[in-house]
């Protein structure tokens, strides 16, 4: 099957209804039926179950529990550095903001408004900024973690498209971070602010914060929470929240002097704790 095939065929399918059947499966407390979704998972995708908090695939009660488990205590050191590394994943591009777009793949750009659900004031804080979009394949671990110290502000959720977010559909779907639904995370920090969005994308049945919980479903409007009167303040390496299934975490952090790690470079392999980025 043709990439192109591919993603021409996610314009035609129900995303929203599969998402949703794939949300009923996940949650799903099925004994055995269950195991045996895990174990055949575990052996397809060649997930690391030794490096797991709790290696044991039988005692998951439902494949959200196993899709979401803790990683062993020291395994994902945190680097010295101003920026670590939120996740486990693939890059799937970084750099610099040209003015408001980011770049997704070759042809593509999407914008900072479009991409934080419309609000310009908020977009315009990035304007020739820098940006970081890592992709989490399903092997991966699901859990996303603080690149820095930061004071939670505000949260935004965004209807929206339910589209891989593969490389493949990437390059073929213009403005995929900006048109999928997503989680808009607003942060306070040393450096000013920052921005960390989890996106949704097929069969991503649920985002959730620790702050929060489950975000999604239910599905609906747009919706806004402020944390202007709390002290919702994260360490960095303080996990954030955490996804059902593969998807994107995209980064923007304002205009000044950073320099990302030399060895990063788009499709490489990253992961929690490295150094993701320097101000310098």
């Amino acid at each position: 099957m043709s990439d192109r095939f591919k993603v021409w065929l996610q314009y035609l399918l129900p995303k929203h209804a599969i998402t949703a059947f794939g949300w009923h499966v996940a949650t799903a407390r099925a004994g055995s039926i269950t195991t045996g979704i895990i174990r055949w998972f575990v052996a397809k995708y060649g997930v690391n179950m030794a490096e797991a908090a709790n290696p044991d695939i039988t005692s998951y009660a439902s494949f959200n529990e196993f899709f979401t488990r803790a990683l062993k205590p020291g395994a994902r050191p945190l680097a010295q550095a101003d920026l670590v590394c939120p996740v486990d994943g693939a890059i799937s591009q970084f750099g610099r903001i040209e003015r408001d777009q980011i770049f997704q793949a070759k042809g593509h750009t999407f914008s900072t408004t479009a991409l934080v659900g419309g609000d310009a004031a908020l977009g315009a804080l990035f304007e020739n900024g820098h940006f970081a979009n890592i992709y989490l394949s399903p092997k991966d671990y699901h859990r996303i973690h603080m690149p820095c110290d930061g004071r939670l502000t505000r949260m935004v959720y965004v209807p929206g498209d339910l589209f891989s977010v593969n490389p493949v559909t990437a390059q073929g779907v213009p403005g995929l971070f900006a048109r999928n639904e997503r989680v808009v995370c607003v942060f306070d920090s040393a450096r000013g602010p920052f921005v960390l969005v989890l996106v949704g994308a097929a069969i991503v049945g649920s985002m959730a914060t620790v702050w929060q919980g489950v975000i999604n479903p239910p599905r609906g409007p747009v919706r806004e929470w402020r944390y202007d009167d709390q002290q919702v303040v994260l360490k960095q390496g303080d996990e954030m929240g955490r996804f059902l299934l593969g998807s994107t975490v995209v980064m923007l952090f304002p205009k000044g002097p950073l320099t990302f790690n030399p060895a990063w470079a788009p499709a490489g392999s990253v992961r929690l704790g490295e150094v993701m980025a320097n101000a310098i």
